[in-house]
């Protein structure tokens, strides 16, 4: 039995309600239909089809509908937090909340309805000015003061901080900057990039779907492409459900697997790089986690469709490197990559992480350190702040030097695509001669 007539069943009399007042239109849904819960954080999107199970109907008829993330049984989720619904029969809609967690839930949450922004240690002064222009716009909307003046000024003080803190970034900084919470992730990249015509795929077709590794078919300026990467949570559920964007040999080899059918059909492949490296558990080193980066580079190195792999936040190891064999490696202006992470090599060095700055300046991990020792192909800038700081910017700059990139990729013949790629990263390192 549909929701809408149990709801009749139980309450005869009872009349629809209209939307109330800044309640968001979902979808109509049945009480046995699978409704989809799109991460929406901070421009994000991450979806999942996931059981409603309605565990109350009182007299207002606001339902109290579960929204788990795995571990089904019996046809309802495993709860991580409800969210509160209303006007269930016709449609479903969320009211708007404040709440970090539940607003990432429904699929028109939009900008309007976010938290307030993360702000690192070296941001203060940049958050100290933002609160300032808060202030002033609550005052200008609670009485008729004239604060136009004022706001533009601290709007172009706001603009000078924000340039004079990231042209001064340390290392160390920069590792912070591509852990920033507000990141874009690489979901929200390939929604921008393919203007939402992103199909994913699914499966390794030997062990299982790889949450921590997503990618598929998408349309970017018309042409085909197809897009891998390591997606990342943006709440402590959705982390767990993603692995922290660590992959296991599963997503490597569901990578790959899409990579040959990119190859099968004669389309380009762009990879999304962000990562702390491939999941270091006893059930990956089991089922050949080694193995399966080594396949991937081998493999990679002889695909002879144009590869661009961008590094868009952490590259940390050989987890990066299983997706970052292209004939163009890019990184954004924020990121870093090494074989391993400042704090790792802090506790190898100095059995501690108390001197991870200083690991990170020795490791030389920034994409200026980089692109100076000739082992990436460019620099994509972020805008003034950083990428969470104008996610639309950011993915618009990582779209136009793709669709630049491949434009020259595709006109190369397949031979001698895989002979360049093969001969730069021959060429990589430094050689010694031993008189």
């Amino acid at each position: 039995m549909g929701l809408r007539a149990q709801i009749f069943e139980r309450f005869p009399g009872y009349i629809e309600p209209r939307p109330r007042e800044n309640q968001i239109p979902l979808r109509n849904h049945g009480v046995d239909d699978r409704f989809q819960c799109v991460e929406q954080g901070n421009g994000q999107q991450d979806r999942l089809d996931i059981p409603v199970t309605i565990s109350s109907l009182p007299q207002d008829m606001q339902a109290q509908v579960d929204l788990g993330v795995r571990k089904y049984q019996h046809g309802s989720a495993n709860i991580a937090r409800p969210v509160s619904i209303s006007t269930v029969p016709a449609s479903f809609y969320l009211r708007p909340s404040h709440d970090r967690e539940s607003d990432r839930c429904g699929e028109a949450v939009g900008p309007e309805h976010l938290t307030m922004q993360t702000f690192l240690e070296f941001e203060k002064p940049i958050q100290n000015i933002i609160e300032q222009i808060e202030k002033l716009k609550e005052v200008a909307s609670q009485s008729q003061v004239d604060v136009a003046p004022t706001l533009k000024d601290l709007e172009k003080k706001l603009a000078e901080a924000r340039k004079s803190i990231y042209a001064n970034l340390t290392p160390w900084e920069r590792v912070q900057v591509s852990r920033h919470p507000d990141r874009p992730y690489t979901l929200k990249y390939i929604e921008k990039l393919t203007d939402g015509s992103f199909i994913e795929m699914h499966g390794d077709r030997t062990v299982k779907d790889d949450k921590a590794m997503v990618g598929g078919f998408g349309l970017m300026e018309g042409r085909t492409v197809m897009f891998i990467g390591q997606q990342k949570g943006i709440n402590t559920k959705m982390r767990q459900y993603r692995n922290f964007g660590m992959p296991n040999p599963e997503g490597y080899r569901k990578a790959l697997r899409l990579m040959k059918l990119a190859e099968k059909f004669n389309k380009p492949v762009v990879t999304l790089i962000d990562t702390p490296g491939a999941f270091p558990g006893l059930e990956a080193e089991e089922r050949g986690q080694g193995e399966a980066i080594a396949r991937n580079i081998f493999e990679m190195c002889q695909l002879r469709v144009p590869i661009i792999c961008v590094i868009i936040g952490e590259g940390a190891s050989g987890g990066a490197l299983g997706i970052g064999v292209g004939d163009k490696v890019l990184m954004l202006e924020n990121t870093w990559y090494s074989v391993i992470s400042p704090e790792s090599c802090s506790s190898i060095l100095w059995r501690s992480w108390d001197f991870k700055e200083q690991a990170a300046s020795a490791l030389k991990l920034t994409a200026q350190d980089m692109l100076k020792n000739k082992l990436i192909d460019g620099i994509i800038p972020e805008p003034e702040g950083g990428a969470h700081a104008d996610i639309d910017r950011a993915t618009s700059l990582v779209k136009a030097e793709v669709v630049k990139q491949l434009g020259r990729l595709v006109k190369i013949d397949a031979e001698k695509l895989v002979a360049r790629r093969v001969e730069k990263f021959c060429e990589m390192g430094v050689t010694v001669k031993v008189k």
